[in-house]
């Protein structure tokens, strides 16, 4: 399944760099630099690897994209042995994976370089190895006695808070996950918590990994410095303020205000991913939740909190929250169609036998039904996702560096800014350029864009990329005029004349 759907994602890939947040993370990991809030060390340090190994694929921008459609054709590729372990009858484990490949947002963040992709193989392998660790413990209570089983089941426990704390380095909304892997683990298990030595390299396996992998951003910020940094992170102060994402907190606190809103919005987005299957999620947890009551409360509280979050905060492309919760709503399908087609194989003929083929046909046909609706969007849905032809960005950087002035200081912001790190330090093509995001003013102690500009005008040359508002504000104050190509690029000649 993980290479049938890695052949579908290659198909919509991204050829080459883009700007925003996909830029970042075609530039960062490749210098094994730092991202910006929360850092997520594990997928930089994955990227690195990743641009080394994928070398032959292509430039840096396609390793970093086919990385994603790699990691994201992992977790579709991972939802089998997830289903198995719960029971789901094989031609619908198949099926589930399939529509969780195929889901808008699954497929779109396979397109191009995200660290969402990462995320979403971890929770995959997270929920497997949880499971994993709930049979053992079924092992063990079914041989009392046997040492063996029990260290069988706790370093399955183990293995789970492992990539746990590897996901923590990735994405903050592990922290979501939290709750739900503890009430999980009770419901399994309540013992557990009561055995000091085990929770004691839980956490230690959890909080060391991270921790580790957190490193990353003071050593490439100060003793090793790489040649992108986000922030300050290796002061105290400027560590915290990256790992706790403290620029973005306002973005939650202002949203609470609309909360119908955002749950309008977070109603569009499920029938978006799910279409008519929508109306039967509901159920389909409920019968989750009678048949395997822990995987229940783990995979609904996942997403309640998930959901509850997501559609409070606003922040750029908040939709991509919404993976974990895709992926625990497909599970949900395939272990509901899988009780429907085991009741169907227990009752009897007319004559009191049973029907002999009737749980294979019912699970074949509840399969088609999964799957069917996806089918009849899939043109669409593809053309929707589709990101090969999508190379205007990489034009308007060829633009760029072959256009800007010599020595020029760029005012840029974040959507325009990555692609010309990604230009000036992965590729070295203008290394005379100096790239002044927003983040640089800030973490370099530079002042307003009019100080930057005060700054560098009569020595350097100026250009400035930023928002019509700001430009019309701009205007007001100096003198500028369009560079030409690429568009949206405009050089400060100087400063007006103060009005009489």
């Amino acid at each position: 399944m993980a290479a049938a759907s890695f052949l579908v994602f290659r198909t919509t890939l991204l050829p080459g760099v883009f700007g925003w947040d996909t830029g970042e993370a075609q530039t960062v990991p490749v210098l094994l630099g730092t991202m910006h809030p929360t850092g997520f060390p594990a997928y930089t340090v994955l990227g690195w690897i990743a641009s080394i190994v994928l070398a032959p694929a292509g430039e840096p921008a396609v390793r970093m994209n086919l990385l994603s459609a790699l990691l994201a054709a992992i977790a579709a590729g991972g939802m089998l042995p997830l289903l198995r372990r719960l029971g789901v009858p094989l031609v619908i484990a198949v099926v589930a994976s399939i529509g969780l490949a195929l889901t808008p947002i699954a497929w779109r963040i396979s397109a191009a370089a995200d660290v969402h992709a990462l995320h979403v193989a971890l929770l995959v392998a997270i929920v497997i190895a949880l499971l994993r660790w709930e049979d053992r413990v079924r092992a063990r209570r079914a041989a009392p006695g046997d040492d063996g089983a029990a260290r069988s089941a706790d370093r399955a426990l183990v293995l789970a808070a492992a990539l746990f704390g590897v996901s923590l380095a990735n994405h903050a909304l592990t922290l979501l996950l939290a709750p739900a892997v503890g009430a999980y683990v009770l419901a399994v298990d309540r013992g557990a918590l009561s055995r000091p030595r085990l929770v004691l390299a839980c956490a230690a396996a959890c909080l060391g990994l991270a921790a580790l992998l957190y490193l990353e951003l003071p050593l490439r910020a100060g003793a090793f410095p790489a040649p992108l940094v986000y922030g300050n992170p290796d002061t105290w102060q400027g560590f915290w303020a990256v790992v706790l994402a403290r620029q973005f907190q306002g973005s939650f606190i202002r949203s609470l205000a609309d909360v119908v809103g955002a749950l309008e919005a977070f109603a569009r987005i499920t029938v978006d991913q799910l279409g008519v299957l929508t109306i039967v999620v509901l159920p389909a947890f409920v019968v989750t939740a009678v048949r395997r009551t822990a995987y229940g409360l783990l995979s609904g509280l996942a997403t309640l909190l998930t959901c509850a979050f997501a559609s409070v905060y606003v922040n750029a492309d908040i939709g991509r929250y919404y993976l974990g919760p895709a992926v625990f709503a497909w599970t949900w399908l395939a272990v509901a169609a899988g009780v429907v087609a085991e009741l169907v194989g227990r009752t009897r003929q007319p004559g009191g036998g049973r029907w002999p083929a009737a749980p294979t046909v019912v699970a074949l046909l509840l399969a088609v039904a999964l799957l069917l609706p996806t089918a009849l969007v899939l043109p669409a849905r593809r053309d929707a996702v589709d990101r090969s032809q999508d190379v205007e960005m990489a034009h308007w950087l060829d633009d760029a560096m072959a256009g800007f002035d010599p020595d020029a200081v760029v005012v840029s912001w974040w959507s325009y800014s990555t692609l010309l790190w990604y230009g000036t330090l992965v590729e070295g093509r203008r290394p005379d350029l100096r790239i002044v995001d927003d983040s640089t003013r800030e973490s370099e102690g530079l002042g307003s864009v009019d100080d930057v500009i005060d700054a560098n005008l009569g020595t350097r040359p100026v250009l400035v990329i930023r928002l019509p508002q700001d430009l019309d504000d701009l205007a007001h104050r100096y003198a500028i005029e369009p560079v030409g190509r690429p568009g949206g690029v405009y050089r400060v000649t100087g400063h007006l004349e103060p009005q009489p």
